[in-house]
Formats: C-alpha cells, sequence, structure tokens
C-alpha cells in the first residue's frame, strides 16, 4: 500500500512539474513575442581629407621625337604653375603616354597631323582647399599656351577617416533607436526590457551633389527591444 501511494506521489509530481515546464515555456514564448524592433540613425558631415585630380594634355604633329619633348615640357610647365600655387612636388605623379596614329585609319582627307601623344599630371593630395580653390584654372593656363582637359567628374575627393567615426555613429544611432523604443512603450503602457536582437546596418558615405568634397556619412542600426 505504501509503494502504491509512493508510486502516486512520484506520478503526480512528476505531472505537475511538466505542467510548470510547459507553462514556463509558453510563457516565455509569448514573452518572447511581445517586442518591437525600432531603427536608429546616426549622420555626419565631413570634408574630404583627401583627392584625387588628374589634368589631361596633348600635342599633335608629325614627329614623334620632337612630341615627346613638347609633352614633358608641358608637363613641366603644368608642375611649375601648381607649385606656385601651394602644390609639392610630391603631390604629382605622371600618367602613361598614349600615341595614336591618324593617318592609320582616314578615308578621304588626311589629317594635318601625323600623331596625337596624350598623357597627364596626376594631382593626389591631402591639400583639398587648394584642389577647390584652384580647379577652376584653365584660364590661367590658357595664357601660357596649355590646354589642360579637366572637370568635376574627374575630381575624385576621399574621406579616410571613417573608421574613427565609426564608434561614436554606432553610440549614437543605438540611442537613437532605444528612444524611439522608449516612446512605443510608453504609449502601449509596456515597460521596455532587455535588446533581443541587434543589427548594425552598412556605413554610407555620398558626395553633396553641389559641393563634392562634402561627405554625408550615414548609418542605420536596427535593434528589437523586449517589452514587458
Amino acid at each position: 500500500m505504501n509503494k502504491q501511494l509512493l508510486s502516486a506521489a512520484i506520478l503526480a509530481v512528476g505531472i505537475a512539474l511538466a505542467g510548470l515546464f510547459v507553462y514556463c515555456g509558453i510563457r516565455h514564448s509569448a514573452d518572447s513575442d511581445r517586442a518591437v524592433t525600432v531603427k536608429g540613425l546616426s549622420t555626419r558631415d565631413v570634408r574630404a581629407d583627401h583627392v584625387v585630380w588628374p589634368l589631361s594634355f596633348s600635342v599633335q604633329g608629325n614627329d614623334l621625337p620632337s612630341l615627346y619633348r613638347q609633352l614633358a615640357e608641358v608637363n613641366q610647365t603644368l608642375r611649375s604653375f601648381l607649385m606656385q600655387k601651394g602644390f609639392q612636388d610630391s603631390d604629382f605623379s605622371t600618367g602613361n603616354v598614349s600615341v595614336d596614329d591618324n593617318w592609320a585609319s582616314y578615308y578621304n582627307h588626311r589629317p594635318e597631323f601625323h600623331y596625337t601623344i596624350s598623357s597627364s599630371l596626376v594631382v593626389s593630395t591631402d591639400k583639398v582647399d587648394l584642389v577647390v580653390e584652384n580647379n577652376g584654372c584653365q584660364s590661367e593656363l590658357l595664357e601660357r599656351g596649355l590646354v589642360i582637359n579637366s572637370s568635376e567628374w574627374n575630381l575624385d575627393y576621399q574621406f579616410n577617416g571613417l573608421p574613427g567615426l565609426k564608434p561614436e555613429m554606432i553610440e549614437e544611432a543605438t540611442k537613437n533607436a532605444r528612444a524611439v523604443a522608449q516612446k512605443f512603450a510608453d504609449d502601449a503602457s509596456c515597460r521596455l526590457g532587455t535588446i533581443r536582437r541587434a543589427s548594425q546596418g552598412q556605413f554610407s558615405v555620398e558626395s553633396d551633389n553641389y559641393q563634392p568634397w562634402i561627405k554625408h556619412v550615414r548609418v542605420v542600426t536596427t535593434v528589437d527591444y523586449l517589452l514587458n
């Protein structure tokens, strides 16, 4: 008889514990469903800290050795002009030289000049303000007899300081996300719980349409908060 009572008691306890576990599982599942997903935004407007400025030029004629010398003279004159503006020799590199044979594929009228030789002087510098200031200097170069091809589309303004901005921007975006979640919880008469899941979006760096040396940095974080 005692053994039967003991067995029944153990069975009853087992059933009760099983019921408790089921209840806790359901309750946990229900609690985990009470969550809100919010996004936090952080933006910065920063100035480019490096720029690549290609300046292309060409000469035409019939004698290749003479044309090579002319091309070198244009390169040196352009260097001297830019150094007077405040650039340094270390800011310059010379692009590849290309030769076009203008007589190779003529049909009715042979061009006056047999060859066109082209090259470029590439300015790669951290002196962004100098480039912005002198980007429209073509008229001054024309006065020196230099025809230089350059446009805003060829300028490559760069921002390399993103690693230093990331920590504070992520922190700001996360704070903004929590503020949104807190407002949602207040409106729903709930208590904001802990973070269930969070993901950091990709950082984007875009140029201003009118001032390409100004960069718009943006990041969005997505956070799931539990609601109690």
